[in-house]
């Protein structure tokens, strides 16, 4: 690899550009940015031949056509749906993602969110800072015996059951690709998804953002669910209809909730954004339904940090430099497939 290159990156914390200087890519011209690829400070990287955004960058054909230079997208995460795929094969730009990095890292934090409703860890802490040591409604349930669903068993699906098993907890999974050798192994079992949805005292989610799975949880799939079930999502924010999920806490069908990502939360993060005029409807009432959220005492919310380890920070950091230097050198590598955007459905409840 003896081409010069010029490289753009977005949404950096500081030690990840010290980090990137002293990377295999520090021969090139690194261009390392805090801010999100927007149509602003996409013209600083208007020379470049690569480009890496993480989840918060929208990247539009608009803001494409301001990289005129850029041949591969980059983008520092497993999801995909902040970029136009379409858009990228137009311009002839390959896009390539971090498909493995956090696998323990996203289901240890699964379990410190069950965990935390489950013996009501959080409602305990706050009671107890303000000197009050009473045990009234704070009383939990045990994890051993009790049944987890996880819809969406890829690799960070499959480190849950693998906890979850650890801690006495019989299985179900529902994904559109079965391995049966694994659930025999792991000792769980395929359901279709209205009877893990009954049978399932904890459900978690583990799905892509798909057409197909947006808003997988909604006011159908909640009445569905056993009265008084755990949801937690530590995959999209769009797979819960937020309005659905405010219901099913409010009627007792959920009887709590452990969320690390919200709907709508690229619009939560930057306030801004919420005075815009341009906002639209939909958005607006997803933001207020997830501050609503924050209110409730069996809500756990925690700000899309599930993959925020320094272990995996580094693994997101280093397959990210090697898909782009492998691009530059012809062999390119975890490239974003037909088959990954038009992901198996999970299959529907029956009506």
């Amino acid at each position: 690899m003896d081409a010069f290159h010029t490289v753009a990156f977005f949404e950096l914390e500081d030690w990840e550009a010290e980090y990137l200087r002293n990377s295999q890519l520090r021969e090139h011209n690194l261009i390392l940015l805090g801010e999100r690829l927007t149509p602003e400070t996409a013209k600083l990287a208007a020379s470049a031949d690569a480009v890496s955004v993480f989840i918060y960058s929208q990247v539009t054909p608009e803001i494409l056509d301001l990289l005129p230079k850029a041949k591969v997208l980059a983008t520092r995460s497993t999801g995909f749906n902040h970029i136009d795929l379409s858009g990228c094969a137009e311009r002839g730009i390959a896009v390539c993602n971090v498909p493995r990095y956090g696998e323990n890292t996203v289901a240890e934090h699964t379990f410190a969110l069950i965990l935390a409703l489950s013996r009501r860890v959080h409602q305990a802490y706050i009671r107890t800072s303000r000197l009050d040591f009473s045990l009234s409604g704070l009383r939990g349930f045990d994890l051993n015996g009790k049944t987890l669903g996880v819809i969406g068993a890829g690799s960070i699906g499959l480190h849950v059951i693998r906890i979850a098993k650890g801690f006495g907890m019989n299985v179900l999974a529902c994904d559109p690709n079965e391995q049966p050798i694994l659930a025999e192994v792991l000792g769980f079992e395929y359901v279709p998804l209205d009877e893990l949805l009954a049978r399932s005292d904890v459900v978690s989610l583990h799905a892509p953002l798909t057409e197909a799975t947006r808003h997988i949880i909604n006011r159908e799939t909640i009445a569905k669910m056993k009265r008084g079930a755990i949801l937690i999502n530590t995959a999209r924010g769009e797979l819960v209809d937020t309005a659905a999920l405010v219901w099913g806490l409010d009627t007792g069908q959920i009887s709590g909730a452990g969320l690390d990502v919200l709907e709508g939360e690229e619009t939560i993060r930057e306030e801004a954004e919420l005075l815009s005029e341009s906002l639209p409807q939909d958005k607006v009432r997803a933001v207020l339904q997830g501050y609503a959220l924050l209110k409730r005492e069996n809500v756990v919310l925690t700000p899309h940090i599930a993959f925020y380890s320094a272990e995996a920070q580094h693994r997101i950091l280093d397959t990210t430099v090697r898909n782009i230097i492998s691009s530059f050198e012809g062999r390119p590598v975890n490239l974003i497939s037909d088959a990954a955007v038009k992901h198996p459905r999970i299959p529907s409840p029956t009506t």
